[in-house]
């Protein structure tokens, strides 16, 4: 097959000659490489390069890389202590793309975009080719092992055999950590379009939906707010079953809804509790119960304070509860990425190792919080909160709903 035209496209010949700044710390970045002994990070995930271009994606491609026989693979390259030579590889055909976003949104920042990549192979040529220019050898090397094709590894690793590549996931997830002002804006927005949706849901949800008629409902809701839709747990009644089904929401009953969508790549995860009717003392004191835990989760949340504090103080207001066999409590980092750093726990549902339980959180830092009661006779109660680390406390995002809200009757 006939190799497609390449072309080079530089920051100074885009902008004018004013270079625009990074849309992060290149200095933290560099930082960040060098306590873990890279000199060259390659990075090929869809947040990764997302993030490192400051939000812009390729559109044809945000739901599915595959094409042909091949996939859209883009390939961010930048060297320690050298932002100036961040290299972009792109689609032979991006240049178009490119440019319609840099005039609708103002210039990307990377100085130097070469686009002619169609296959997996064409983009680790370019890449390579790239490297070898900057004189790459017998350098560390950071890729993403979870998201670089195994291909791409390979041929990587066969043209530079002197080099040793290891995985850069660790220092880009703690780059993440600490959100931008603009990446604050779109999680806030994100959430509180969820919050705005969810509630909506529960309102126009009426005795016998379906569960499967709530998801289109909610799916709606989420779409006319300008969010992707993601996925949705819902619990009817007494059922501990979040699986999309037939089970109907009658008179009476509670009913959780658990949701997540996004807004221009950034997610939002909340959980809210409706009733078809009205909530009797019980289910109220259950409610305002786990309501207190995540009370007790953000009270200690903010600039300085030792990460793993969060967990500490909702352990002791669990154990003291009256209800505290039925609890269990989970919190993590929103971003880009589910479950993305700060990771406080290796105790969780999604299996990693609790890196950040030591750590200071940062202003700028966005968590998860979640409480769950499961009661064997009332069922599945749980409230989930999105929240970001000020100076000196927390902001909450998307707050709406955090009571009991009622169904259509």
């Amino acid at each position: 097959m006939a190799r497609q035209p390449v072309a080079v496209m530089l920051a100074s010949e885009r902008t004018g000659g004013i270079a625009p700044e990074a849309p992060f710390d290149t200095t933290k970045l560099d930082q960040l490489l060098e306590q873990h002994g890279f000199d060259v990070a390659l990075l090929t995930s869809g947040h990764n390069v997302r993030y490192m271009l400051g939000g812009y994606q390729n559109f044809n491609f945000g739901t599915m890389t595959a094409i042909g026989v091949s996939r859209y693979l883009p390939i961010v390259i930048y060297w320690r202590g050298r932002p100036e030579d961040t290299t972009l590889i792109a689609r032979g055909d991006e240049k178009v793309v490119i440019a319609g976003h840099e005039k609708e949104h103002g210039p990307l920042w990377m100085p130097k975009i070469i686009t002619g990549s169609y296959t997996t192979e064409d983009a680790v040529r370019l890449a390579s080719e790239e490297l070898r220019r900057h004189g790459l050898s017998n350098e560390r090397v950071g890729i993403e092992m979870a998201f670089m094709p195994y291909g791409a590894g390979k041929l990587f690793a066969e043209a530079f055999p002197q080099a040793e590549f290891s995985d850069v996931n660790r220092p880009m997830e703690r780059l993440r950590a600490r959100k931008s002002r603009r990446e604050l804006t779109l999680l806030r927005e994100a959430s509180e379009r969820l919050a705005d949706a969810i509630v909506a849901t529960f309102e126009k949800t009426g005795p016998g939906s379906t569960k499967f008629e709530i998801i289109d409902t909610l799916r709606r809701e989420q779409t006319e707010r300008g969010l992707t839709y993601q996925y949705s747990l819902i619990t009817v009644g007494d059922s501990r079953n979040r699986v999309p089904s037939r089970e109907t929401w009658d008179a009476g009953a509670i009913m959780s809804i658990d949701s997540a969508s996004q807004y221009n790549g950034y997610l939002a995860d909340l959980c809210r509790m409706g009733i078809l009717g009205e909530p009797d003392p019980e289910l109220k004191d259950m409610l305002a119960e786990v309501a207190r835990i995540q009370d007790v989760a953000r009270a200690p949340i903010r600039n300085g304070v030792r990460a793993g504090q969060i967990y500490a103080d909702v352990e002791a207001a669990m154990a003291a509860s009256p209800l505290s066999e039925h609890l269990n409590f989970i919190g993590h980092g929103m971003g880009l990425v589910s479950h993305e750093s700060p990771r406080l726990t290796d105790q969780g549902p999604v299996p990693y190792p609790a890196s950040d339980v030591d750590l200071p959180l940062e202003t700028g830092t966005v968590l998860s919080l979640e409480t769950i009661l499961i009661h064997p006779r009332r069922g599945f109660i749980k409230l989930e909160d999105t929240v970001a680390v000020t100076d000196d406390g927390v902001e909450g995002f998307g707050d709406a709903g955090r009571g009991w809200n009622r169904g259509r009757s």
